[in-house]
């Protein structure tokens, strides 16, 4: 019933304990982004039953995990991170959760930091009206977010997809290369119905950035606001975008100022000037009016998170 796949890209020294824990379990699928750290003929050979599809070069996390999707031959498709390490009935949570409602979209676990396994690292991710896409309970304690709820979005780093509803609202945007698109794509699904879950009882190990490299690296923040850029555009009918655009740029305004702060101003800049420059290439979400009562829907949430995040900042002060 359930595809695993794991998007790998110079992943080599995390990959063996993922797959260690997952062997044995279901059909899985490893796709490469044409990885230089090794040439993987020791996996290969470790796990011949697993399957492995090196592209030609590196097309980013979207197109990786497409391909993987396109593969798999399950009801399901288990998006795992090359740097996660599941725990015993990690499988069976996310797929109680999944079939107790047959409009769920994707269910996210609870990540939970690797070198400090106390605290939680993403439980489930929420979306606002200044535009921002960010981690519930980083930082946390585990048995904070004990209960299973709707979210915004599942981090595609440890979720269970339906695979027929790929099928119906497209799969993963590869102009988005990576970062955001687990946002896009678990907003698309809302347009269309769907929700997208959090499932406490899904414990996954996450280290973190293994890819990137770091939580803020040049690379990653103008990708990153490139993006974010891209989320609204594609998402939002025109109206829904004029009455947000204040909001906006009042969000990407904060997030410049913050990254000037921590030296990445100008990569910031450079991915925001992207992002208005290529806007053209990003495929809007056609606007159908069966979907207003959803698109309403998703506007009071971005209103109910932006207070959210707003009271939840004041409260640590």
């Amino acid at each position: 019933m359930i595809s695993i796949i794991i998007p790998n890209y110079n992943g080599i020294k995390y990959l063996a304990e993922c797959v260690e824990a997952i062997k044995g379990q279901l059909e899985i699928i490893i796709v490469d982004n044409a990885s230089t750290d090794s040439d993987y003929n020791d996996i290969k050979k470790r796990y011949p039953e697993i399957i492995f599809k090196q592209l030609d070069k590196n097309y980013g996390f979207s197109r990786a995990v497409n391909e993987g999707i396109k593969m798999a031959k399950g009801e399901y498709i288990l998006l795992l991170n090359n740097d996660t390490k599941i725990y015993d009935g990690f499988i069976e949570a996310l797929l109680k959760c999944m079939e107790s409602d047959p409009k769920t979209f994707a269910v996210c676990s609870q990540m939970i930091q690797y070198h400090e396994p106390s605290l939680i690292d993403d439980a489930g991710d929420e979306y606002n009206l200044l535009g921002w896409a960010y981690k519930r309970g980083d930082g946390k304690k585990v048995d904070t977010y004990k209960a299973s709820e709707q979210v915004f979005s599942a981090c595609a780093g440890a979720a269970l997809y339906r695979k027929s509803i790929f099928e119906k609202i497209g799969y993963f945007d590869e102009q988005f290369f990576a970062y955001m698109e687990d946002v896009d794509i678990s907003y698309r699904a809302r347009i269309y119905g769907y929700k997208n879950m959090y499932c406490p009882e899904a414990k996954v190990l996450h280290i973190g950035s293994a890819t990137s490299g770091s939580k803020y690296n040049a690379f990653k923040v103008k990708l990153a606001a490139r993006n974010n850029i891209y989320v609204p555009y594609k998402n939002m009918p025109l109206l829904q975008l004029l009455i947000n655009m204040p909001f906006l740029c009042i969000g990407y305004l904060i997030k410049y100022i913050f990254f000037i702060k921590k030296g990445f101003g100008k990569e910031y800049a450079e991915g925001f000037r992207e992002g208005l420059k290529t806007l053209r290439q990003v495929k809007k979400v056609p606007y159908r009016q069966e979907h207003i009562r959803n698109y309403i829907k998703i506007e009071s949430l971005l209103v109910k998170n932006t207070f959210k995040y707003m009271y939840a900042k004041l409260m640590e002060k």
